[in-house]
């Protein structure tokens, strides 16, 4: 397995859903490449942030009125996407 087919697997590895052989050319590779190591942990941690602010936000919304959550939820949808 290559790096780049590596990234590529990263997200099913992690779910636990990647088949014997694949998972098992997966970890091989990640004993010879640290760089891989390193964007593995660093693919997890990003997770992890993402889950915590996440988790935040869900927190904050609990004191917000209902009506401005709609309308801030509605604007989003409508907003253009960036360039």
């Amino acid at each position: 397995m290559t790096c780049r087919e590596l990234t590529s697997f990263i997200g099913d590895y992690l779910a636990g859903e990647l088949d014997y052989d694949t998972r098992s050319a997966f970890e091989r590779h990640l004993t010879l490449c640290p760089n891989c190591v390193q964007y593995l942990a660093d693919y997890e941690r990003a997770i992890e942030l993402g889950q915590s602010v996440y988790n935040e936000s869900e927190e904050t919304a609990k004191g917000v009125p209902d009506d401005l959550l709609h309308a801030i939820l509605a604007a989003r949808r409508t907003a253009p996407e960036p360039e």
